[in-house]
């Protein structure tokens, strides 16, 4: 029996037009699920930190930072048509201490849910344990993104392994021009292009990366490195612009002007395929060695690019047998080794980008979103029985 039919599935999660990572993908989710015969449409209940003008498939806002918001959300949710709750976790989304006042909407809600983790630390600070611990014991199942954090979940979180599930990380599926057609359209002729795109912090290494491009230019001036994206705005009502400028002086001061380009805007998820799709090299010099998932090398990953990048643990194990290659953090040198190793072989570049393209089939979204309606019914099936009278 499929209960999923008429069961009602409700994200909880911030939504567009709030830019955020976290919004892009379960909007990207949503839609997918959509196609999903055995669903009704999923709604959304959007974690906002401001005004925003939502469509109409969310139903309810949570106040990110009013503690009594969660209660009352739970209480709409209890109320309500929905029979399951899909809470997409990523620390800085909700209030309190480390997001603490999740566990009160969690400690009022009547319905099932699901939690996925977009970030799993294997030492977090006692808060930040207790936060995910009492998630893992409320929810019936879990997400996870990589394979390399169900140890963690496991052991750091005391979460039972037969409540994970592991779902890659969605991708869009486009049909697009070829490399060179894009690269023409985009007066990049016969250059070989390199980038990097997300939301820009510290945290992304970029520093490296430019100081690498100094190296690769000596040998090969047919390149562009293109960094691409807005700088996030935690960082930018923090610190303004500081880190980009830095950036960019750091360009000009190695004369690398011609080689190094900024595209300073909150990219589509179209411009974001289309960069993709021109690139000969994906980059993640990033310096957190413990990211158990990166949805940029994801998408990366699912449009058949070749990848260089530092070895952080979701890396690690997507550029596994030889669909990447891996430099040493914070170190520019190691990056640019990389870098000529594949401009200096384009038999090498053919071969590592069909065995990433191989994985990235499995990353589109329609094979994602069934996964995910499989674990949905699965829950709502068991919830069914558990609730069912015997007469």
């Amino acid at each position: 029996m499929i209960a999923s039919k008429r069961g009602k599935v409700a994200f909880l999660s911030t939504f567009p037009p709030r830019e955020c990572g976290l919004a892009t993908f379960t909007q990207d989710l949503v839609q997918e699920l959509d196609n999903v015969l055995s669903l009704q449409q999923p709604q959304i209940v959007a974690v906002s930190d401001k005004k925003y003008h939502y469509d109409e498939r969310v139903i309810m806002e949570l106040v990110q930072h009013d503690f009594q918001s969660y209660i009352d959300i739970a209480e709409r949710i209890n109320k309500s048509d929905i029979e399951l709750l899909v809470i997409e976790h990523e620390y800085g989304i909700f209030g309190g201490e480390c997001g603490e006042y999740l566990l009160n909407l969690i400690g009022h809600l009547k319905v099932p849910f699901i939690t996925t983790f977009h970030t799993v630390l294997p030492n977090p600070s006692p808060k930040q344990k207790e936060i995910l611990v009492e998630l893992g014991q409320k929810s019936s199942k879990v997400v996870t993104m990589a394979k390399n954090t169900i140890h963690l979940l496991r052991n750091t979180y005391n979460i039972p392994e037969h409540k994970i599930e592991v779902i890659h990380h969605g991708v869009p599926y486009r049909e697009l021009a070829s490399r060179e057609e894009l690269k023409a359209k985009h007066g990049y002729g016969n250059l070989n292009i390199i980038s990097t795109f997300g939301l820009i912090s510290p945290g992304k290494g970029l520093e490296y990366a430019v100081e690498a491009m100094c190296q690769v230019v000596q040998k090969h001036q047919n390149v562009r490195y293109l960094i691409l994206g807005q700088t996030h705005p935690g960082i930018k009502q923090k610190d303004g612009e500081s880190y980009r400028y830095q950036l960019m002086d750091k360009v000009n001061q190695l004369n690398l002007t011609p080689y190094v380009e900024f595209v300073d805007k909150y990219l589509t998820k179209e411009e974001i395929i289309e960069y993709l799709q021109m690139s000969d090299i994906y980059m993640t010099p990033y310096l957190n060695k413990d990211q158990a998932v990166s949805g940029t090398l994801a998408y990366a990953i699912g449009y058949g690019r070749v990848v260089v990048s530092t070895p952080y643990s979701y890396a690690k194990e997507m550029l596994a047998e030889g669909r990447g290659l891996l430099a040493e953090f914070r170190n520019s040198d190691s990056l640019a080794k990389c870098i000529m190793d594949i401009l200096d072989h384009p038999e090498k570049k053919s071969e590592m980008e069909e065995k990433t393209r191989k994985l990235g089939e499995t990353m589109m979204w329609d094979k994602v979103a069934n996964q995910y309606a499989k674990v949905f019914t699965e829950v709502l099936n068991q919830h069914q029985k558990a609730t069912t009278v015997v007469v």
